[in-house]
Parts: structure tokens; sequence; C-alpha cells
């Protein structure tokens, strides 16, 4: 193709909104904010890097309690996929203040409701503007999102500014649920995030039964897990199906500008970089997400979805590179009971009749034969580039990881 396209699809029965350029193409779904493809252009297709359970509703059905929740369990599991915003919870399905929170809350399980579409006169951008209200006054917020493709750039921006139209400030989680799948992930990948200090997931988390990591246990190097049984495992290669599922934090250093997380795929040369703004710099009224989460499904859940039965074969494989503010998938309560996690808030504050705005970007790098060879040690923002190193090898892209024109092109389209 030629140019940037921005047009409103039908998508597995939903309704969704296209945006590409070049190099990339992504599909952004009104039902929950739901990103089940970014690719990058190879070939005559699009080698999508993002996770598309084979369990997905695919018919557009509605999800119905009785009929879909004995398999499905949620409706987040019914209609899961990719990318995705988490907000104002992020974890299991709770009940706080009287008011019931669906798994991964209302962002990830609501409608979104599609304001515009089109390709930028001025930018060559390709944008999609969208909204999503609480649907209850008792927490009255509301989400709006800006995603655009910019042109030459093989990346995603997503903008979510929070809206809180209540008379008293209100503490939220809010995470962007990244999560790859195949034909991108495979094992040996590589893994490398901004985080310097990490906690497993402790107990009486859903990981009790699946994981092979010490729960609650604190390392400072991915390459040195704590591990159940004792001793310890190398996080940063992807093994393949090894019949387990864990989760890890990572507190991201306050002394970034950029936090970010990175998976390599050493065979295709591509590396897919999740990146946001850190403390260093921050514009006022925007959201610094205070951690890298790691979500490892290697096959450790032997029930439905997951397997077609109970105790049947965990037929997923998948890797969350998930990034935001929360106290691990506890959920909002279990954030509020635990306001901080290895030095780092948990919660964020949206202050009465007040906003806060998390940019954040996802791009589809082509990696130099030199930086293959080597891990991803740092990521770094130039002013309208991306800046990959390794031990020795640096390569500059450009992706405009200093945020300056997708917050520009944002604040022109919501006026």
């Amino acid at each position: 193709m030629t140019g940037s396209e921005a047009k409103r699809v039908e998508y597995m029965g939903k309704r969704a909104v296209v945006l590409g350029n070049e190099q990339v193409r992504t599909v952004i779904e009104a039902a929950g904010g739901m990103v089940p493809e970014f690719g990058v252009r190879r070939g005559t297709a699009v080698l999508n890097a993002h996770w598309i359970p084979d369990f997905r509703d695919n018919s557009g059905t509605p999800f119905s309690e009785n009929r879909h929740g004995p398999y499905w369990k949620v409706k987040l599991l019914y209609t899961l996929a990719g990318d995705f915003p988490c907000s104002p919870s992020f974890g299991p399905p709770c009940e706080l203040d009287g008011i019931a929170h669906p798994a991964h809350g209302w962002a990830a399980n609501e409608e979104w409701t599609i304001l515009g579409v089109g390709v930028d006169e001025a930018s060559g951008a390709a944008f999609a503007r969208s909204s999503l209200r609480s649907p209850t006054e008792a927490m009255p917020l509301t989400w709006e999102k800006t995603d655009l493709v910019l042109p030459g750039q093989p990346a995603y921006f997503s903008l979510i500014r929070v809206h809180n139209a209540g008379a008293s400030p209100i503490t939220i989680n809010l995470v962007r649920h990244n999560t790859l799948g195949a034909p991108f992930l495979a094992p040996g990948c590589r893994i490398s995030e901004s985080a310097d200090r990490f906690m497993v997931a402790p107990k009486g988390l859903e990981f009790d039964p699946t994981g092979r990591l010490l729960q609650g246990g604190e390392f400072k190097s991915l390459s040195a897990a704590p591990l159940r049984g004792g001793g310890t495992a190398d996080l940063r290669e992807v093994p393949g199906m090894i019949g387990y599922t864990d989760m890890i934090v990572g507190a991201v250093p306050e002394r970034l500008a950029l936090g970010w997380s990175c998976v390599v795929n050493p065979y295709l040369k591509l590396a897919y970089v999740c990146f946001f703004p850190g403390l260093v710099g921050l514009p006022e009224a925007e959201i610094a997400a205070g951690f890298n989460e790691l979500w490892f499904q290697y096959g450790g859940r032997p029930f439905p979805p997951w397997s077609f039965d109970e105790g049947g074969a965990d037929r997923t494989f998948c890797l969350g590179t998930e990034n935001g503010t929360s106290s691990f998938p506890g959920g909002l309560g279990y954030a509020r009971a635990n306001p901080r996690l290895l030095g780092r808030p948990t919660l964020i504050e949206i202050p009465s009749h007040g906003s806060r705005t998390l940019a954040y970007g996802t791009a589809l790098v082509s990696l130099s034969d030199a930086l293959v060879r080597e891990d991803i040690t740092a990521i770094e923002a130039d002013r309208g580039a991306m800046v990959l190193k390794g031990s020795r090898a640096h390569q500059k892209v450009g992706v405009g990881a200093d945020f300056e024109a997708a917050r520009a092109l944002t604040a022109r389209l919501g006026r």
C-alpha cells in the first residue's frame, strides 16, 4: 500500500477500526478497546505480533452468562485478544464500595464509542478517537482514547485521558495489556525491560496452582528469578510450552525519562517494543506507568478455556508484556489495600473535576544484525526518534518515543 489508511470495518463480528501506513497495520475493536492485530508488512501480507486466542469468539454474538459462562468463565475471556486498556481495575472481578468491577475493568469489557476515524490532512497520520463512560454514577469517570499511526513509523500510539466529573478524587488502576502470540512469539525470543527490581506474584492470586516461581520472591535480574523448589530460572529467554503460568512485576526506575519493555525474535530480526514516558520530564497532568508486568502463559492452566476440559491440555502459548499502574492483577480493592509495591505507588489519583493522561506506544522495529546478536539493555527517546542499545551496538530508528508528535496531534484532534 501507499500512504496512510484509516477505516471502519467489521472484524470477527465486531465493530473495529483499521489504521495503517506503508510499514504496519493495526486493528482496534470498539468492544473492550481490543487490538487483536498489530503487524509489520512483509511480502504480500502482514506478520501479526499480537495474540489471538483460539478460544476467542469470532461470531460477534454477545456474551451470555448462562450460555457462555460455564466454559469462558467471564466475558473478558470470550473477547480477549492482543493489547487492550485495563481500568479502573486490573485483576479478577471484584466489588468495591458497592460497585461491581468486571475482570480488568470496564475499559476492557464495555463498548467504546467511536467518535471519529480518518487521515489527518496536515500530518498524514491515521487516527481513531473513542470514548467510554463509567456505567455507574458512583464512579463518574470518562475515558477518552486517541489511537494514531504516524507516517513512516512502524508503531501505533495510544493516548488515554481519564476525566473525573465527581466532587472527590478517585484512585484507579490503569494498565496496557500487550500480549504476544505466534507467529511472532516463539521459543528463543529474548525479553528485556526497563525495571531494575522485580517481585513474583504473591500467594492468594490466580497463580497459586499454576506457577513455578517462588510466590512473593523478590529479585534484581530477569536472569535469576527464584523457583518454588529452590534454585533460579532465567526469564530472559522464552522457553516454549513448559507447563507453567506465572506473573512478575518490575518497578520502573524513577530516574528514567522513558519506560519500556522489549521482546526480540532473533530469527525474524524484529523487536516488539512497548514504551511510555517516565517520571523525568513528565508533562503536567500526565501519568508515568510505574511497572513492567510480565505474564508467562507457557501452558500451566489445565482448565477451560485454556484447555478444552478440566484437567486437560493447556494449548495456550502467549506472553504478556504489560505496563501500567496496579498491584499485580489483584484488582482495584487489592491495590487500595496495598498502595505501594517495590517502592512505587499502585494507584493513580484522578482529581475532582480533573484529568490524567497516559501516553503509550508500541513498535515493531527491524533490528540490525549487530543488535540481534546482543540483548537490548536500554531504550531511550531522542527528538522524534528511539534509540535501542545493546552492550556494544546501538540503533536509532524513526519512532517518536519523545511523544511530541503524538501529543500535538491528539491535542489538535480533540479541539
